[in-house]
């Protein structure tokens, strides 16, 4: 049996500790933080009662990621264990996906029904109906194509993508072409669908990743399909109920979880292409293969350094988008609110510019929020509300003290809700309120330069590519989490610890996947039942 370290307990190296685990290796999971789940926490805040008022009572909030999508990862991991994910950790279904408040006054849902919301457009915004429908249908080959080439398999470049000697067939030089590389995908979805407003909603889907439509390449459309084709779910309890369900799942079946222990270094033979074990407050720990849900950048810079280090903090990869968020107990519920929307800014390509290019927070920003309270009453007191408002920013510079500049930046954001979003009450509303800013980020995740999703995925050939999950520099390495392949959000980072727990268990001469595995994580594959 061989013996496998994870560093970190986020998402992605709790879904590595499942696989492993599942398939005969002894996991031991290691996380500097006293909890599991990295940016999937939890924040439980109590108001304070005052007389005559409706106050008082217990609010909690996912702190990290509030959206799921593509369930199938969750299944296919599950199903690794011989265990039901719909059972274990169950599902409900949200429709619509989004609402949408747009500077001008006027909203739109996202609608999961591609001919509903194409007929939708139609009577938003005339003429705009068609060229969704034509964009869901290349958003739904890219995303065939996306499975073939880029999923559940670790990739780090172009070559690893694709067999050139076996698979330059006509039908695979055409799947490369409809790839539409060199194409952005702002460029892309405004070829589609011209009226701004609608361009907006579609523009965020690279919002998931944590990068600009402008930057980006067209293959992350492939998301708009992903979204229509499997829907948008909130786990019972939120989705931290995933990071628990995750630990609950590695745990059951064997795996020793050890929060609050860093691995502050790796145990490197061999002139440092080797790892034979990690270091853990002052110990050596022997160790057959790693797996690292730390940052990719900085588990090559701070744990293997030396020429590997500097390899790959030279290759010239830039950190995605940071955030403020802010959580915010209210008293009062708005009706008028979804489970999900945005608050969009006045100017999509000012706003990306701001944050992207100018690294300056936007002057009139995108709004994200969570607003669950309908759909899971146990997150406010009767009537209340757990608000979730995200706001991208810049990833950290130089210069940038968020300890000065979020007093004004609150104030810009709430300003935001009130005038786009009819929330003109809203500080009369709130009870009890925390925040993370770029810094906090930074500090609390041990992510790059405060980047919540890992590395931005910019460049209209190359964007797509984040360093493998089976490391080419030290053998039996293998890498996890946002800043790894295939990238960020939920399901991403989820599949990233899949494949990384697969290569090494493919290197390892394991098992290998179960049937009942392989066909869980198809795309093809029946979906869930919705929890009641």
């Amino acid at each position: 049996m061989s013996k496998v370290a994870i560093i970190g307990g986020g998402l992605g190296g709790l879904a590595a500790a499942c696989v492993a685990q599942a398939r005969g290796h002894q996991v031991t999971l290691f996380d500097k933080n006293e909890w599991l789940g990295g940016k999937a926490a939890v924040l439980h805040l109590d108001a304070p009662h005052e007389p005559g008022g409706r106050n008082g009572g217990s609010f909690r909030f996912d702190m990290g990621p509030t959206i799921l999508t593509v369930p199938r990862v969750l299944r296919r991991i599950f199903a690794e264990a011989g265990r039901e994910q719909a059972r274990d950790l169950p599902l409900i279904r949200l429709d619509p996906q989004w609402r949408c408040f747009f500077e001008d006054g006027t909203r739109i849902d996202l609608r999961e029904n591609v001919e509903a919301m194409a007929r939708d457009m139609d009577e938003f915004a005339p003429g705009n109906g068609a060229g969704y429908r034509e964009f869901q249908r290349m958003s739904e080959n890219l995303h065939r194509i996306s499975e073939g080439f880029f999923f559940w398999k670790s990739v780090e470049g172009i070559g690893d993508t694709i067999d050139f000697r076996a698979n330059m067939r006509a039908d695979t030089l055409k799947d490369v072409m409809a790839l539409g590389m060199g194409k952005r995908v702002a460029k892309v979805i405004r070829g589609h669908v011209p009226d701004a407003r609608l361009a907006q909603m579609l523009d965020h889907y690279c919002q998931y990743v944590g990068s600009s439509p402008y930057l980006a390449p067209a293959v992350l459309c492939s998301i708009g399909d992903m979204q229509a084709s499997e829907g948008i779910w909130y786990p019972v309890g939120g989705t931290r109920a995933v990071a628990e369900g995750l630990a609950k799942l590695a745990e059951s079946l064997g795996a020793e979880l050890r929060p609050g222990t860093e691995v502050t270094g790796l145990d490197l033979r061999e002139g440092g292409t080797r790892v034979a074990g990690v270091v853990a407050k002052g110990q050596t720990i022997p160790f057959d293969a790693v797996i690292s849900n730390m940052d990719a950048i900085r588990t090559y810079k701070e744990l293997v350094g030396g020429k590997t280090g500097r390899k790959y903090e030279k290759k010239g990869f830039e950190p995605a988008c940071s955030g403020v968020v802010l959580y915010l107990g209210l008293n009062k519920r708005y009706d008028h609110v979804a489970h999900h929307d945005f608050v969009f800014s006045r100017d999509a390509e000012e706003e990306f510019d701001a944050i992207y290019k100018k690294g300056i927070p936007a002057p009139d920003p995108t709004a994200y929020l969570a607003a669950p309270s309908a759909t899971d009453p146990t997150v406010a007191p009767d009537g209340g509300e757990a608000l979730y408002v995200l706001v991208h920013t810049p990833h950290l510079r130089p210069g940038q003290d968020w300890s000065k500049m979020f007093p004004a930046y609150r104030q810009t954001i709430l300003d935001k809700l009130k005038r786009t979003a009819g929330m003109e009450d809203i500080e009369e509303r709130i009870v009890v309120e925390r925040a993370l800013t770029p810094q906090d980020i930074h500090d609390r995740y041990k992510v790059l330069d405060g980047a919540i999703y890992g590395l931005a995925s910019h460049g209209a050939w190359t964007g797509a590519f984040k360093p493998g999950n089976r490391s080419k520099a030290v053998k039996g390495l293998y890498l996890a989490g946002g800043a790894a392949h295939p990238g960020p959000g939920m399901p991403m980072v989820m599949m990233s610890g899949w494949i990384a727990a697969d290569a090494m268990d493919q290197d390892m001469g394991g098992r290998g996947m179960s049937e009942a595995a392989r066909l869980a994580g198809t795309r093809d594959a029946p979906l869930p039942q919705a929890a009641e």
